[in-house]
């Protein structure tokens, strides 16, 4: 009998072996369990979006002929300017790039040196602002792919761009496009986006525009602080875009550089 019970108790022992045995390859073989990631609320921004500095070491034909005329890359004159040409992207009204091989801002050296300026004037006032440009210059023989490329009679083409037969402050690389971001790359509420083409982005209708209720005092602020140390640092700004500055007049211009083509 007791030999029976021994017999008994190693097939009890062999069968439980056996059964773990098999739970754990089972185990093994069966797919790990997926990851369960917490769901993240993430801000909501009007109107602004996180800039990434797009400037690029790289030198093209393009920046080099642009070397050779004189200008000056931005971010030599203050590596902190953040760069996103915006017609170096699709993210422009044109909905294509049309800068090719232009990634970096350039701009004449004494105009560059007022945008180090006017940077470090924001510094001042906001250490956590930056300015960001999304236009420097624009050679001719570009806006002029630009003004043929627009889908409006020609006689209307000119509230989107210049002609390129008078030739613009962006083609001699006298003139900027650009507003504020903060420390997280977020660009500050201006009311409208970058190339808005309306009422609505005009300096000249702002209070209008705020009566209107389609303006608020914050964004007004916002283009306030741009405008203030633009022109401090001696540049100019127009009444139909809170975004551009000049750094003189188209005679000025024209005595002083030459054409970009």
């Amino acid at each position: 009998m007791r030999k029976l019970f021994i017999i008994y108790g190693l097939f009890l022992f062999i069968g439980c072996c056996f059964f773990a045995g098999n739970f754990l390859v089972e185990a093994k073989n069966e797919a790990p369990a997926e990851k369960v990631v917490p769901h993240v609320a993430l801000p909501v921004v009007t109107e602004a979006r996180i800039v990434s500095d797009s400037a690029s070491p790289f030198i093209s034909e393009t920046e080099r002929s642009l070397i050779n005329a004189g200008l000056v890359n931005i971010k030599s004159m203050d590596s902190s300017i953040y760069v996103d040409l915006k017609y170096s992207t699709n993210d422009n009204f044109l909905f294509s790039d049309v800068y090719g091989d232009l990634n970096n801002g350039y701009l004449q050296k004494d105009v560059a040196d007022k945008l180090r300026i006017a940077q470090k004037l924001l510094k001042s006032r906001f250490s956590y602002y930056s300015l960001v440009v999304y236009d420097a210059v624009r050679p001719r023989s570009i806006q002029a792919k630009m003004w043929d490329s627009i889908d409006v009679p020609a006689r209307e083409r000119s509230k989107y761009v210049s002609n390129p037969h008078n030739g613009s402050l962006h083609n001699y690389g006298a003139a900027v496009d650009l507003s504020i971001i903060d420390e997280q790359g977020i660009a500050l509420d201006m009311g409208t986006p970058y190339d808005y083409f309306g009422e609505l982005a005009y300096p000249r209708e702002e209070q209008r525009m705020i009566r209107e209720g389609k303006l608020t005092y914050k964004q007004l602020y916002n283009r306030q602080i741009l405008r203030e140390i633009m022109q401090q640092a001696g540049f100019s700004g127009i009444t139909t875009e809170w975004w551009h500055f000049n750094s003189c007049s188209r005679n000025e211009a024209a005595s002083r550089y030459k054409i970009v083509e």
